[in-house]
């Protein structure tokens, strides 16, 4: 298993922005991590103590971060990602703060080309499925626009 520092190594978030606690498993397509942020009081993401179920797209988000980092899919680190589209979002439950169980934390590398990259995800705690969806990622995207 990857810990937070070198999870911190592969994306450009750090302290409580660094939302993942572990990395579980993954291969070239497949990413699984897991978080208990969504229960800290200080998460940078918590509205009036509560994090939202749709907060959960930016723990895939850096999943799928990770992911690009650990598989080379991206020849050095990104300078910027952004994230330009998310679809077939299904959200189950209002707050992922409500749950608490670690986060699983899951995405499937779809497609891989030029500059981007799109991911489905999947969000659950224990056996109930909190979040699921699409990803699109432009990498790089200030060398992009330029």
């Amino acid at each position: 298993m990857l810990g937070r520092s070198e999870i911190q190594a592969l994306i450009p978030h750090s302290g409580d922005m660094c939302l993942l606690s572990g990395v579980t498993r993954w291969d070239a397509t497949h990413i699984a991590c897991i978080a208990q942020s969504h229960r800290n009081a200080s998460n940078p993401l918590a509205h009036q103590g509560k994090v939202s179920a749709l907060s959960g797209i930016e723990f895939a988000a850096q999943a799928m971060a990770v992911h690009g980092g650990l598989t080379g899919a991206v020849s050095k680190r990104p300078r910027a990602g952004l994230l330009v589209s998310v679809r077939d979002v299904e959200t189950r439950v209002k707050y992922l703060s409500d749950y608490a169980e670690d986060l699983q934390i899951e995405a499937e590398q779809l497609m891989a080309g030029g500059n981007s990259v799109t991911y489905s995800f999947r969000i659950s705690a224990g056996a109930q499925e909190l979040l699921s969806g699409r990803a699109m990622v432009v990498l790089d995207a200030e060398e992009t626009a330029s």
